[in-house]
């Protein structure tokens, strides 16, 4: 299963407004591991840089000059996402963006129901507490070291936040030799233990066992136990 966790800055809050997408980071899972695959990419908004945004990112009018124009990366862009799901944080406002910029250089929208919106996760997680992405890189733990926001460095830190929300950086883990595995090596994500051909022998002594027999028996038919004898 590959999925793309993405981030996008801009200059404001509206593309209808005449802002535009100044720099989008994403980086690539397979089977909820990241592959140290990436995407990143500055993109010239033809605009200024409003003193509110450059505060959040730090990327200035400037620096944006020389960088490629939206439709000149697009497909690239495309390309790197392929079909995968979209993990995003505040997903609504990226697909905004995304797709406003896609639908100016008439290439296709993505569908927003590719996107994986960790907003949400964490509001339903964690119902009434915080969940801006600083809020739940406390919560987990997980260390930022950042002084602004950028959209490469906040996918990677997105990517910690998105494997603790499902339960941990490895929730499918199991160690066994015998698991399928396909030509990228990861495991397959449908293999579940079977039962032992044979029951392990009992450990307990005669002497234990029949103390426990006697307890159960203490306890009554409706006894949790008798359910499993």
């Amino acid at each position: 299963m590959r999925e793309i966790v993405l981030d996008t800055e801009t200059t404001g809050f509206d593309p209808f407004s005449g802002d535009r997408i100044v720099e989008i980071g994403a980086v690539e899972l397979v089977g909820h591991m990241p592959t140290g695959n990436h995407y990143h990419q500055y993109i010239n908004p033809q605009r200024d840089m409003p003193t509110e945004a450059f505060e959040v990112h730090g990327i200035s009018e400037e620096f944006l000059k020389d960088k490629p124009l939206f439709a000149a990366i697009a497909q690239d862009f495309l390309d790197f996402i392929g079909d995968a799901k979209l993990v995003i944080h505040n997903a609504a406002f990226d697909m905004k963006f995304l797709n406003a910029e896609l639908g100016w250089v008439n290439k296709p929208k993505i569908p927003n129901d590719r996107a994986i919106d960790t907003v949400a996760m964490a509001r339903k997680k964690f119902p009434g507490s915080p969940a801006s992405l600083d809020a739940l890189c406390r919560r987990f733990g997980i260390t930022t070291e950042r002084e602004l926001h950028g959209a490469l460095l906040d996918s990677q830190i997105l990517a910690d936040v998105y494997l603790e929300l499902i339960g941990g950086r490895q929730p499918g883990l199991v160690l066994s030799e015998k698991t399928d595995q396909s030509e990228t090596g990861i495991t397959d994500a449908n293999w579940r233990p079977s039962p032992r051909p044979q029951a392990l022998a009992a450990r307990l002594t005669e002497t234990e066992s029949a103390a426990h027999q006697a307890f159960v028996e203490k306890l009554g038919d409706a006894a949790l136990w008798k359910r499993f004898s």
